[in-house]
């Protein structure tokens, strides 16, 4: 029998959670800077660490099943999250963020970000303790999504604003430069919007789509709310300093796409087959589980999860330094040619 996480331990991580989000708030307004790789790497590796060591902390006080749950939601969570950062970095270049406010640009797209997951995490619970039948949407969705991740072609730069930053540049004025991190400003004595307000808002409606994809998919490996929300911090703590140390590499890593559709396409077929399990539906199987449906458990879904951003990983950079390697060769071939002439 599933042993139930201590109310204590529950309140007390989420207050500490809220004091280091806070604590790297302050840090980020009170010095902003563009952090070397070796700052970036030691933020990533702290919350990394402190993600592992909150697992064993569940593994401890409840058991493997709730660890393992956390585990795959995090893990899960933060492949989706770094999908995020290909957008991020987009939206920086379209409004030539400079580059020593980006970190600011990114802790407000973040807190943006938890506030929406804590509204759909609520919702989503919520429907799911009412209504049995939402796995089928919830899964569908999945399967949809997966299949348009894979698909879709990679955004234009040039094509960052959505219909609302559109919207929001007819109505208000704005000037045309930064002001620091302001998001007002004075331009021949009358005040106007900066660019960062528009920064903001294209971060803050990209986070809203990026909420709609997740949430459904990490209710497919747990239906706490508590580690649904848990795994959603842990994955967006760190996302900025993640943003400078992958730098280039985001663009290397052109197969991560693919295993992030296939995580989700694999998530959206076990909330289906979960659906069918405990259907209560009545014109499916006369509202009686399907038999044949399989449940797919959490250590399942973990292998699948690492296996695949694994795989997709190494193909990218195999991809990338096989293209280097070719670029090199034409590169000295047009030299030799050149020379001969």
């Amino acid at each position: 029998m599933d042993l139930a996480l201590p109310l204590w331990f529950e309140i007390g991580s989420l207050v500490l959670l809220t004091l280091v989000l806070v604590g790297d708030l302050l840090i980020v307004y009170k010095r902003p800077h563009v952090p070397s790789m070796r700052e970036a790497s030691l933020w990533v590796v702290f919350y990394v660490v402190l993600a592992l060591l909150f697992a064993l902390a569940m593994l401890l006080l409840a058991d493997a099943e709730h660890a393992g749950q956390f585990l795959a939601g995090w893990l899960t969570e933060y492949s989706l999250s770094i999908d995020n950062l290909f957008v991020f970095v987009i939206i920086m270049a379209r409004f030539s963020v400079p580059r020593k406010y980006q970190q600011e640009v990114l802790m407000v797209g973040i807190i943006i970000a938890l506030v929406l997951r804590l509204i759909f995490i609520l919702l989503g619970a919520s429907l799911i303790e009412n209504f049995s039948w939402i796995f089928y949407i919830f899964g569908a969705f999945l399967l949809y999504t997966a299949v348009h991740q894979a698909v879709a072609k990679e955004p234009d730069a040039n094509e960052a604003d959505n219909a609302f930053v559109k919207m929001i540049r007819r109505r208000l004025r704005i000037s045309p430069t930064f002001d620091g991190s302001k998001i007002r400003t004075t331009v021949m004595g009358r005040r106007v919007f900066t660019p960062m307000l528009i920064v903001f808002i294209a971060i803050g409606t990209t986070d809203l789509v990026f909420a709609l994809d997740s949430i459904p998919a990490i209710f497919g490996i747990t239906t706490s709310p508590f580690i649904v929300f848990t795994a959603n911090v842990f994955a967006l703590m760190g996302l900025r300093q993640l943003y400078f140390l992958l730098g280039g590499l985001l663009e290397r890593l052109v197969y991560l796409k693919y295993g992030i559709a296939f995580i989700l396409f694999f998530i959206g077929v076990k909330l289906v087959s979960h659906a069918l399990h405990t259907n209560e539906v009545p014109f499916i199987n006369g509202g009686h589980g399907v038999g044949w449906a399989p449940e797919i458990d959490t250590w399942t879904s973990l292998g699948v999860i690492v296996v695949s951003m694994a795989v997709a990983t190494i193909a990218s950079l195999i991809k990338a330094n096989r293209d280097a390697r070719a670029r090199g060769h034409s590169l000295g071939e047009e030299l030799s040619l050149t020379e001969k002439e």
